[in-house]
């Protein structure tokens, strides 16, 4: 049974299986990339998590949340650069952990991997609902009753808003993965030039003296909100699942992957200086802490458009995410851990049309019938262990394969990949221990679906079997 778990993927063969049943279209660019890692990444974590982090944790210190966990991330991102060039295959480190840590732990990757894109998008999806709602009452007066826009435990029916945009974003998604680009690349360019209108209009009312104390919680708290806000920077393993929808996977894949994140890295070190500058960091405890900064300094209009750029912050980080999601359980299904006749390619689309739907419903119903901004953490530890098995994998297959041709290469490899595995896994200590215990719980149901049903049927097992009968 441990040679079951420990056996892995061939990266040749893995790439032959792809060629040979992929069926997805390959119509994105190296920019559609980085600008879906953008889509991704830029939402929540400017728009909420910035105000709500540095009242509650770090005070003006989120500077250094976000760098801390910026770094962590590009270290992380370096090693993902290395196997999507290599193995530019939908699944990410799902994929990646197959051809070189072995199927069970894939396996594991994969199954926190669904977890942590559903939670999100429906975190996400909630958060949508409630600037949507908030908008339509501010700008037009028109207040939506509370039965129809908030989940039971918060006094509601149903959230609609937050079910019909995931339900409207699934069905653009499969329409077709080209024109989902361009919505999103649209949205993207919105949403930037919101932070933007931001950054001009709050710079001038930065007061130094809003920064001191510094870190009013101590580094304690600088590393509990860079623990939180590293849910900003989920978005950008949705990058690599899309390697079998690119162009050219082995250039554009490291371009998108460090091109959004440093791009996300220094608008969230901006933003959440002239934030806490701009207004002290204790009235930042709001949902809306940007939009609520202009409002406080005397730009309503200004104010208005930043919350229209962070609904479409939003909307692109749900489609994204949903995206990144669907491929996920594509690959899985190819190998045979989950039934493949889930994923089957729609003929005229080109997309894995009835995954795609069960994954919009399922998220739908999540993010408007349950309270899940606890939940929500989970998202942040099953990335934190994708991350790591990532970075340990580079290093395993530099020694297993080290003349494996790779189009790009992490540069100083044995100390980047050992200091992303370190700073993941200090920053995941740094989550409640109610995170933990789920973490656990949700990981040992997964290794029992793995012993009683992925491992006799995945394909790799299959192929054993029938060249030992033969």
């Amino acid at each position: 049974m441990f040679e079951k778990f420990i056996r892995t993927k061939d990266i040749g063969r893995i790439l032959q299986e792809a060629d040979q049943t992929t069926g997805l279209r390959k119509t994105l660019s190296a920019w559609d990339l980085v600008l879906l890692g953008l889509g991704a990444t830029i939402g929540t974590g400017i728009f909420v998590l910035t105000g709500i982090a540095a009242a509650e944790h770090a005070g003006p210190g989120i500077v250094l949340s976000f760098i801390l966990s910026g770094v962590a991330c590009i270290f992380a991102g370096l090693t993902y650069a290395e196997l999507a060039s290599t193995v530019p295959i939908a699944g990410s480190a799902y994929t990646y952990s197959y051809a070189t840590l072995g199927e069970g732990l894939a396996w594991l990757v994969g199954w926190n991997l669904i977890l942590e894109y559903a939670v999100s998008v429906a975190s996400v999806a909630a958060g949508w609902s409630a600037y949507a709602v908030g908008l339509l009452n501010t700008a037009f007066g028109i207040e939506l009753p509370k039965a129809f826009t908030a989940c039971p435990a918060l006094g509601g029916i149903i959230d609609v808003p937050a079910a019909l945009i995931v339900l409207l974003l699934t069905y653009l998604l499969v329409r077709g993965i080209k024109e989902s680009a361009k919505l999103n690349n649209i949205l993207v360019y919105i949403k930037v030039g919101a932070v933007i209108l931001f950054l001009l209009l709050a710079l001038p009312h930065v007061n130094t003296a809003n920064w001191t104390p510094f870190m009013p919680m101590g580094f304690s708290g600088v590393t509990a909100a860079a623990a939180l806000v590293f849910f900003a920077y989920l978005g950008f393993d949705a990058v690599s699942t899309s390697a079998e929808e690119c162009k050219n996977p082995q250039r554009d894949l490291p371009i998108g992957l460090i091109g959004s994140l440093l791009g996300c890295t220094l608008l969230y070190i901006l933003v959440s200086a002239v934030l806490t500058g701009a207004i002290p960091y204790t009235d930042l405890r709001t949902a809306e802490p940007v939009a609520y900064a202009l409002k406080a300094l005397g730009y309503k209009i200004g104010s208005a458009l930043v919350a229209v750029g962070a609904i479409t912050g939003i909307t692109s980080v749900l489609l994204t995410t949903l995206y990144g999601q669907s491929r996920i359980f594509f690959a899985m299904s190819r190998d045979g851990l989950i039934p493949n006749k889930v994923c089957k390619i729609h003929s005229r689309y080109g997309t894995p049309y009835i995954i795609t739907w069960i994954t919009g419903v399922l998220v739908a119903a999540t993010g408007s019938l349950f309270p899940i901004d606890e939940v929500a953490e989970m998202a942040n530890i099953g990335t934190f262990f994708a991350f790591i098995t990532t970075s340990c994998g580079v290093l395993v297959l530099r020694r297993t394969n080290p003349n494996l041709h790779r189009p790009f290469k992490c540069p100083a490899v044995y100390i980047i990949a050992p200091l992303a595995i370190l700073m993941c896994g200090y920053l995941s200590l740094q989550l409640p221990a109610i995170t933990w215990i789920r973490f656990v719980v949700w990981t040992g149901l997964g290794i029992v679906i793995y012993l009683c049903y992925g491992m006799q049927s995945s394909k790799l097992n299959q192929n054993t079997n029938n060249s030992a009968s033969s």
